[in-house]
């Protein structure tokens, strides 16, 4: 047998080993119901602000309801109502022709987040009582669904029997056991009311930040969406990433699952495998240059130089 045969069997069954040790770790993303939104009638005042609404989940930038350049499906909402239907309260909504607005939404030069979105995990400490609680829930679930974002709060031990802070691995693990992709946890300073202290776990980065439940939320959403820049940045591209330092079927599991939880990765596969080195080829919005820039952040994947064939050369530090 062929040293080209043996190493592409030897690829296929590393392949399925991976798909294997990733299934009990898959990404839970979940379709969001971008364009059926409540609606207080079938006015074209009321039209024109559910899609705004609309506008705000499909791109996941809050800013696009009153973004110019998406001024006229703002004003022409009402051709693109495709029904109307009772919501799961009861209300009444409108749905919109999501494949018609997402088209208008590119020709106007802005981008489109994909409809399946991380399922985050939020818990808040110290924990609250009961009608605390509730209530943040509510204010959490309302700011969630204006942006397009599924989310659910449960209580989840975020400090040890010692008191110290639990990792961010610890805290993915619990959430997975929820069927969650990350974790948001806020945790209350007593000297400051309503306010709370950040921080995002995902597989690729935990950043913080500070402010009420909204921005909570906010904050979440403006991390997993990149910023708006020209249209043809946005186009999806291949990016090829050699990674060395992985030591075992875990690591490549790790490695598979970091580069699956960078903003705008569309694809990822993997490629060649040899010794502790391995090679996935992703498709990414923005291409190699985009994933470059995410990655720069990341606390496990070091940039180390280029490859002969354009490669992006990084080592997985666990």
């Amino acid at each position: 047998m062929s040293s080209i045969s043996c190493r592409s069997r030897l690829l296929a069954s590393l392949a399925a080993l991976l798909c294997i040790a990733l299934s009990s770790h898959a990404l839970a993303a979940r379709p969001v119901r971008v364009y059926e939104v409540d609606v207080t009638g079938q006015s074209p005042g009321a039209l024109q602000d559910a899609m705004r609404q609309a506008l705000v989940r499909a791109t996941g930038h809050r800013d696009s309801g009153t973004d110019p350049a998406l001024a006229s499906i703002v004003e022409d909402a009402a051709k693109y109502v495709k029904s109307y239907t009772r919501g799961a309260q009861g209300r009444t909504q409108v749905i919109f022709d999501g494949v018609a607005v997402e088209r208008a939404i590119v020709a106007a030069g802005r981008d489109v987040w994909s409809p399946e979105r991380p399922f985050t995990l939020v818990t808040l400490y110290p924990q609250l009582s009961r009608a605390a609680e509730d209530s943040a829930r509510a204010e959490l679930e309302q700011e969630a669904a204006r942006r397009g974002l599924l989310i659910s709060l449960v209580p989840l031990a975020i400090v040890d029997a010692a008191g110290n802070p639990q990792g961010r691995d610890a805290l993915l693990q619990a959430a997975q056991r929820y069927g969650a992709d990350q974790v948001l946890v806020g945790r209350s300073d007593t000297a400051t009311a309503g306010q709370w202290r950040w921080t995002l776990h995902t597989s690729f980065a935990s950043p913080t930040w500070s402010g009420g439940l909204a921005a909570g939320i906010d904050g979440t959403v403006d991390t997993l969406v990149p910023p708006e820049t020209a249209a043809v940045a946005q186009i999806d591209g291949q990016a090829r990433v050699e990674v060395s330092g992985v030591s075992g079927l875990t690591d490549y599991a790790s490695v598979e699952r970091l580069l699956q939880g960078v903003p705008g990765v569309r694809r990822t596969r993997l490629a060649e495998a040899q010794g502790n080195e391995v090679v996935f080829e992703l498709t990414v919005r923005g291409g190699a240059e985009a994933l470059d820039r995410a990655l720069a952040s990341s606390t496990r994947l070091a940039r180390t130089g280029s490859g002969n064939n354009g490669s992006l050369v990084y080592q997985y530090r666990p």
